[in-house]
């Protein structure tokens, strides 16, 4: 079931320096409490955990799927073991396969990362269970807090504000309609069982109850097994803030400061910053002490978060939401921004943290100890087209160049020639920035951001720098529905000239004949557009950007504005009369942050295709790479226009394919568990031709 490799030395060294760089001075820890600890994880959270390890003098452990054979996180670790094949449920969902690795590598302890099995309270009895540590807090507590309800219940009586609500569990969609008319409109619908925005619905409309009820039940329970609803007052352009809580095991529980996490994207962060600019000292102190509560409530051991809502005109309003019992994805701002007084002056490690009380340490200093230091902000950088609506994508890591230096951190899983596929999340690295105030970091993130290059998997980093410049960041006037707002003016889909300029450079400089060994050239095989008496003929390429309309560009070579300059990885190109320069991987090109797809294109080839397979609104194809999981048609079916064909999921998120217009299935390429590319076709739909007028009729009518 399970393959144990060791990683490569050479892996472990080259990165081993940068640990020292993201964290304060250590006190003394006995590495032979944990000599080796298993990652319950993959990606970028488990390289972040590997670092820590490593520098606490303890063996790492990595799992793997089919899908991550060759990824970062197995290269890092000391050891490697394979838990199964790419499907989740058959791998890192897979309780006994990870217990059965811990047991074949000698793990004494499991640190489970975020996301997968971080907040199942099966999985940290079945550690108990097998006589390991779990690395985070006790299962009573991820039961209590990972049930909305009761959670809002117990941090009530332990005299936290809670959102105005329903109260009590199970409630029928009858109950849950009454409490939202008791509550007044807006509200918000939310699964009891899960976050991440799976299943909440805002509703404004009373009369649309009955149908937002029905659908947010439907969403729970596919995507957490439970459609248990609660229902809360919306809260119009709100602000999410959260607490960073440590908690040992000998009764000390203390908070360290707050992040911003107002900038999201359909219930979803992208952007987060410590502290928040909304705070004064006296509401920081009264949130700190109402996250302490919550967490003293439940019993809780180790890092987690309390998350709060607070209106933007009103801080002190602030409302519990919940807590995650968990490292959170955004906690590297916190280490950045927040220092420990004499226990950790310069910063800490929240992973070392975790690490040490779950050993049973005593955290060595108290509340007063803690305090910000400038300010952080991180940015995630996810394998989704903002030109497309933000849909999933995927595809191979052609060049990858990540930011660092002074003040900038990134964590990241990638590396180049990585295949980025459509099984998991789609969050593939964060750059996180450190200034001495928010402006300074701001314009930090905003550089590395524009120096961040994953050319082959198209991301959302351009449209971060570009959301980061936004006067209402700038200023900090932030609410939860900003994002939403402001997006569309921040997506352009045009393709600037230079790109096509640059593409079609690369293109030429292939065309330039090799010499021979006594270095000579062949000049008549050099596409220079030589002619007799006159100008150099323009070279033309056919080019194509997925999603635009095909360029036919001409290049000049050697006189402006085509001049240009290639290399292995950078291309330089000079339009109208100002220098361009881009990076390139295969047919990729980026800059500041976006990147562009030029293929070539062969306008006889297309024609024929779209001849052979009718009129090109006919086809159907992938919005975004993935796996096909509903298949509604079959050849031969008549449809409706706008009726569902099919359905690809990708990233934890579906997209259903629709009819175009009425018509006739005429071809189905895939079946349910087909794996499809962007834009592959699949399927086509004939459409129903129009009845012929009767003789006279269109002549009478316009008459």
């Amino acid at each position: 079931m399970t393959d144990v490799t060791d990683a490569t030395q050479a892996a472990v060294a080259t990165d081993a320096t940068d640990v020292t760089d993201l964290r304060g001075p250590m006190t003394s820890f006995d590495p032979g409490l944990f000599d080796t600890v298993l990652v319950a994880n993959r990606g970028e959270i488990a390289v972040r955990v590997i670092r820590t390890l490593r520098a606490l003098g303890i063996r790492s452990v990595a799992v793997y799927s089919d899908a991550d054979a060759g990824a970062r996180h197995v290269r890092e670790a000391d050891t490697a073991v394979r838990i199964g094949p790419a499907a989740a449920a058959e791998s890192y969902l897979s309780i006994e396969r990870l217990l059965d690795a811990a047991a074949r590598t000698g793990a004494r302890a499991v640190h489970p990362g975020y996301g997968f099995l971080a907040e199942n309270a099966a999985f940290a009895r079945a550690c108990a269970a097998a006589g390991l540590v779990f690395i985070g807090p006790p299962a009573d507590a991820i039961d209590l807090m990972g049930d909305k309800i009761r959670a809002k219940e117990t941090v009530r009586a332990a005299g936290v504000p809670v959102v105005p609500g329903s109260s009590g569990s199970g409630l029928t969609d009858a109950e849950l309609a009454a409490a939202a008319r008791e509550i007044g409109m807006p509200v918000l619908l939310k699964p009891s069982a899960g976050g991440g925005g799976k299943g909440m619905r805002l509703v404004r409309d009373a009369a649309r109850l009955a149908d937002e009820i029905a659908a947010a039940r439907r969403e729970a329970r596919a995507s957490f097994g439970d459609d248990t609803l609660l229902v809360e007052r919306w809260i119009d352009r709100p602000r999410h803030i959260e607490i960073q809580i440590l908690a040992d095991g000998h009764g000390t529980v203390l908070h360290l400061g707050e992040r911003e996490c107002s900038l999201q994207r359909r219930h979803q962060k992208i952007i987060e910053e410590a502290p928040s600019v909304l705070l004064d000292e006296a509401t920081r102190a009264a949130m700190g002490a109402a996250a302490v509560q919550a967490a003293r409530s439940c019993g809780y051991r180790g890092a987690g978060t309390v998350e709060f809502i607070v209106p933007g005109k009103d801080p002190a309003g602030y409302c519990f939401m919940e807590m995650n019992t968990r490292l959170q994805v955004e906690h590297p701002v916190t280490e950045l921004a927040v220092s420990l007084g004499p226990a950790g002056a310069g910063g800490l490690d929240l992973v070392e943290w975790q690490v040490r009380i779950a050993a049973g340490e005593r955290l060595p200093f108290a509340q007063e100890d803690v305090s910000f230091t400038g300010h952080a902000i991180e940015a995630r950088i996810c394998a989704e087209d903002p030109a497309r609506d933000f849909l999933p994508t995927g595809g191979t890591v052609r060049l990858l160049r990540e930011p660092s230096g002074h003040g900038v951190r990134t964590d990241s899983g990638l590396s180049e020639g990585a295949e980025v596929g459509s099984r998991y999340d789609p969050m593939l690295a964060k750059v996180i920035a450190h200034g001495p105030d928010r402006a300074g970091a701001l314009r930090k993130l905003r550089a590395a951001l524009a120096a961040t290059v994953t050319l082959g998997v198209p991301t959302n980093a351009g449209f971060l720098r570009r959301l980061l410049a936004h006067p209402d960041v700038v200023s900090g006037d932030l609410d939860t529905g900003l994002v939403e707002r402001v997006a569309a003016d921040l997506v352009d889909g045009t393709v600037p000239e230079e790109v096509y300029a640059a593409a079609a450079a690369v293109r030429q400089a292939a065309l330039e004949p090799a010499p021979d060994a006594a270095g000579w050239r062949d000049p008549f095989a050099a596409p220079t557009g030589f002619r007799l008496g006159g100008e150099p003929a323009p070279v033309r390429h056919w080019l194509r950007v997925p999603g635009q309309d095909p360029v036919a560009y001409d290049a000049r070579p050697g006189t402006a504005p085509e001049d240009f300059e290639v290399t292995a990885d950078t291309v330089r190109v000079t339009v109208g009369g100002v220098r361009h320069t881009f990076h390139r991987g295969g047919d990729w090109l980026g800059r500041d942050g976006d990147a562009w797809h030029v293929t070539d294109h062969d306008p006889v080839a297309e024609a024929l295709r779209a001849a052979a397979r009718g009129h090109g609104v006919d086809t159907l194809a992938a919005p975004m790479p993935g796996t096909v999981t509903v298949v509604k048609v079959a050849v031969g079916d008549e449809v409706a226009a706008g009726q569902g064909l099919l359905v690809v999921e990708a990233m934890k998120m579906e997209h259903v394919i629709s009819a175009p217009h009425a018509g006739t299935v005429t071809e189905l390429d895939v079946t349910p568990g087909s794996t499809v590319a962007m834009d592959q076709v699949l399927a086509v739909v004939a459409p129903h031709e129009e009845p012929a007028a009767a003789p006279g009729t269109q002549a009478e009518e316009t008459a």
